[in-house]
Order: C-alpha cells, then structure tokens, then sequence
C-alpha cells in the first residue's frame, strides 16, 4: 500500500495537484487544485492508486464497484477489475444521479462506492443515495483523493489514497478574489 509521501509524489509527478486560484465543482474557491485526469492517464498511476483502494475494501464481500462520470469511471473501472467485480458509473440527467447504459443494481448487492476526488462529498452523497434507492447496501466509500481532510461523513466507512486538508473558501469570503487574482474552473461540471 502507498503511504500519503508516496501518494502525493504520484500526484505532484503528474500534474496533477496544481497551483492558483481555482473555482471548485462545490462552487468553494481553492489556491490547491487537484486535477485527477492528469494522474489517471497514466496507467501505472492509476493501477497503484486503485490498487491501495482495491486492498482496504479486499475483504469486504464487493460485488460491484460505481463511481459518477466523470471522475469516478476510470477509478471505478480500476478499482472493479483489481477486485474481480463489474463496474459501472452513475450520469446525471436533469440535475439527478442515474444509472444509465442498461446498468443496474440488484437488491442486496454489496456495492463499493468511488471517486477520484472530494471536497464535500456532494457527487459520492448522491451515488449512495441512487445505490439505496435501488436496494444496493454500500459497503464503502474509496476516493483518491480526499481534500476535506477526512471530515465528510459518509455513514459508512471510507477510505483515501490520499488525505489532504486543503484550504477553501465560500465565494464571498476568498481571499483570492479579494486580492484580485484571475479564477479558473478545471472541473467537469460547468
């Protein structure tokens, strides 16, 4: 398993934790960014990665992995295939997480939940509530990434490659914009 010095040099070697003034997909505004498509483009990087989620969650029965699209597929599909399960992704459509392409969730179905990166764990939130409400039990939640420094609660257990306190800010209380600095949305959502 990666240790969080091991973890944050795949991190930093890819680009992907980046430096400035970044609107988040939360809408909070950060001077850290961690952009996990750069990381997941890479394939060794993404199968050391998926392998420290894949060992924690080893003994725990998972039947199928899920993860939203974006972030979450790649992860997903990583994760599932270290562990020998299905994967799949959740879409939103009209403001709402779904499964899509013909995927589903069998009632009982021990599901692991993942993503690449969370600030408030809004998107993982609405992929458990879409996994309960087809009768799937979540038996975790497996991010790459956690930027709330371990705060958010997700009423199972989870688990990070990667913990990081990362400092934010609601839109009327950044510092940044106070200081005039130039702010740029990286996020999948626009």
């Amino acid at each position: 398993m990666l240790n969080n010095e091991q973890a944050l040099k795949i991190f930093t070697d890819s680009g992907a934790l980046m430096e400035g003034h970044f609107k988040l997909t939360s809408g909070r505004h950060s001077n850290r960014y961690m952009q996990c498509a750069k990381v997941l483009q890479y394939p060794q990087y993404t199968e050391q990665l998926a392998q420290h989620i894949a060992e924690k969650f080893s003994q725990d029965n998972v039947e199928l992995v899920i993860g939203p699209a974006m972030g979450g597929i790649i992860v997903a599909y990583e994760v599932a295939r270290q562990l020998g399960v299905p994967g799949v992704f959740t879409e939103r459509q009209e403001g709402k997480m779904v499964l899509r392409r013909g995927f589903t969730i069998k009632p009982g179905q021990r599901v692991l939940v993942v993503e690449d990166v969370i600030t408030t764990g809004g998107s993982v939130k609405e992929v458990i509530e879409t996994v309960q409400e087809l009768g799937g039990e979540v038996t975790g939640v497996g991010l790459l990434v956690d930027r709330s420094g371990g705060q958010v609660n997700f009423g199972v257990r989870h688990e990070a490659v990667l913990t990081m306190d990362i400092t934010s800010w609601a839109p009327d209380e950044c510092v940044l914009c106070q200081e005039g600095q130039a702010i740029i949305k990286p996020g999948s959502r626009n």
